[in-house]
């Protein structure tokens, strides 16, 4: 019978850290709205997948992104499929750029991440009351996108610093 060193163990879960951290951030739906900061929401989700699209390192894979989606879509009551479509939008974004960057930076990725939310959340919150009739709060929606694009640079550190400790070497 083998045994699983202590040593390996905490190197697999290290290493799944992107995927623990994605179902944490769609099953917790994390807001300040407890602690009297009434707009001040990001997204997380949204931060790690791009982040881990551009890094071959810490992919997460299109199926564990829909299955995600599905997720958020039963935890925030919103149609099925539609934080599925965005994050899978999210994720061939971020695709795309690592394929066409010949030297990446984190100044192209955080532009290029404000397009991306942008048209992500353009689409979903035109589905949102043209198709479905829900209802849209613009400014809850617009400090949404201030704060997860603010909060990119800070978290893109911190992954860079996991990456290190993780697999030895930045992936840029």
């Amino acid at each position: 019978m083998t045994r699983i060193n202590k040593q390996n163990f905490t190197r697999i879960i290290l290493s799944n850290a992107p995927i623990i951290l994605l179902f944490i951030s769609v099953l917790n739906e994390f807001d300040f709205n407890n602690l009297g900061l009434k707009y001040f929401s990001f997204n997380f989700t949204y931060i790690l997948i791009f982040y881990c699209g551009l890094r071959k390192n810490m992919t997460l894979g299109y199926g564990l992104i829909f299955l995600a989606g599905l997720i958020n879509d039963a935890i925030t009551n919103l149609p099925m499929g539609l934080s599925s479509l965005s994050y899978l939008l999210i994720c061939v974004s971020a695709s795309y750029l690592k394929t066409i960057t010949l030297r990446p930076s984190l100044i192209k990725d955080l532009i290029y991440f404000l397009v991306t939310i942008l048209v992500v959340n353009s689409i979903s919150y035109i589905l949102l009351p043209v198709i479905f009739s829900i209802p849209v709060e613009y400014t809850y929606l617009l400090t949404n996108i201030f704060f997860t694009f603010s909060l990119y640079f800070v978290f893109a550190h911190l992954f860079r610093f996991y990456e290190k400790m993780t697999f030895g070497r930045f992936d840029v």
